[in-house]
């Protein structure tokens, strides 16, 4: 086991490599109530957990980003209500990052706030959602758009659960290691470099290196920059273009496949800037080709994206800001770009 500390509004460990059962238990002593949140795709996996004293409910939700609506969180709401959670209680979350976005708002929401434990079984949830922090639920306008920092009392990475995604689940979750690489640790970019989908799988001490390196990147942005106010931007590389894609299609794409759609969107983008030079621009599409992840989309429609993306987190008043690289670990940020230059980046990347 390997053990990563996280400081934020409150420190915390993420625990690399452990069962997550046998982790879990400590946690459980002195606590009247547990709430264990998962989705409905996950309801044969999740055991009957033994809290000793303590009473477990179990609250299912719909799976992926259906389930983070405001529906889903006056439903739980209710079911804590009912149940009489307070604030000495625990959320346990079990499932990928949208389960984990979701369970760390309802507790960020409850009584302003109960103790949450995140356990992700995705890579994508492992490397990404589960750390840092931030929670929320998805708007009509945009993604993540209500949420609060509100920051587990643990997270814990069990390996066992990678055994149960498909090589596309798998694949996604690999797009937010590989931005890890571009933007703060070359070395993943090594590890990755000529391998496939099935090479990575095959080797569970190569699978477990990458997820160490890629938590320790987020761990270090997030210790240092809790709220985002600048540093922790670098994490939302290919998101920009990224989310705008997974809300036009209504979330029938990976977040991880948008996310690598994102990132050949805003290469394409530094390089017509004059930011980055075309060797990079194709060192994206190689890495993340030979993953299995999509590097173009020919679906969409420019003004819906542009209006989407014009609500990022991000941006500022009228102005789309985006995080790119001038090299690899090297971040800028780009503002004032113009239309037309936006343009000419999306049909590069919907040719």
């Amino acid at each position: 086991m390997k053990s990563i500390d996280v400081r934020a509004e409150r420190n915390y460990s993420v625990l690399v490599d452990t069962p997550y059962l046998q982790a879990l238990a400590p946690h459980f002593k002195e606590r009247e109530r547990i709430a264990v949140i998962f989705s409905e795709s996950m309801k044969a996996s999740i055991p009957q957990i033994d809290a000793q004293d303590s009473e477990v409910f179990y609250f299912r939700i719909p799976d992926s980003e259906k389930g983070k609506s405001s529906e889903t969180l006056l439903r739980v709401w209710d079911w804590l209500g009912s149940a009489g959670f307070t604030r000495s209680d625990l959320i346990v979350a079990i499932g990928g990052g949208a389960v984990t976005d979701f369970a760390g708002f309802a507790a960020a929401s409850w009584l302003r706030g109960l103790d949450w434990i995140a356990v992700p079984t995705t890579v994508s949830g492992m490397v990404d959602a589960a750390v840092g922090g931030k929670t929320g639920i998805n708007s009509d306008f945009g993604k993540n758009l209500i949420g609060a920092f509100h920051s587990p009392i643990e997270v814990i990475i069990d390996p066992q659960w990678l055994s149960t995604l498909s090589d596309r689940d798998f694949a996604a979750g690999l797009a937010e290691v590989v931005k890890c690489g571009f933007i703060r640790d070359p070395q993943i970019l090594a590890l990755i470099a000529d391998k496939s989908i099935a090479n990575i799988r095959e080797s569970r001490e190569l699978t477990v290196d990458l997820i160490h390196r890629a938590i320790s990147v987020k761990a270090d942005v997030v210790s240092a920059d809790f709220k985002e106010s600048f540093e922790r931007e670098i994490l939302n590389y290919g998101h920009t273009f990224g989310h705008a894609v997974e809300l036009e299609s209504k979330y029938s794409l990976r977040h991880g496949e948008c996310v690598a759609i994102g990132m050949i969107y805003v290469a394409h983008l530094a390089h017509s800037l004059g930011r980055m030079n075309q060797e990079l621009v194709d060192q994206h599409v190689k890495v993340l080709s030979q993953l299995g992840l999509p590097v173009r989309y020919m679906e969409g429609d420019w003004l819906n994206l542009l209006a989407t993306m014009r609500v990022d987190k991000k941006s500022r008043g009228k102005q789309i800001r985006f995080v790119v690289i001038s090299e690899i670990a090297k971040t800028e940020r780009v503002e004032s770009v113009t239309d037309d230059q936006l343009l000419a980046a999306y049909e590069k990347v919907s040719q």
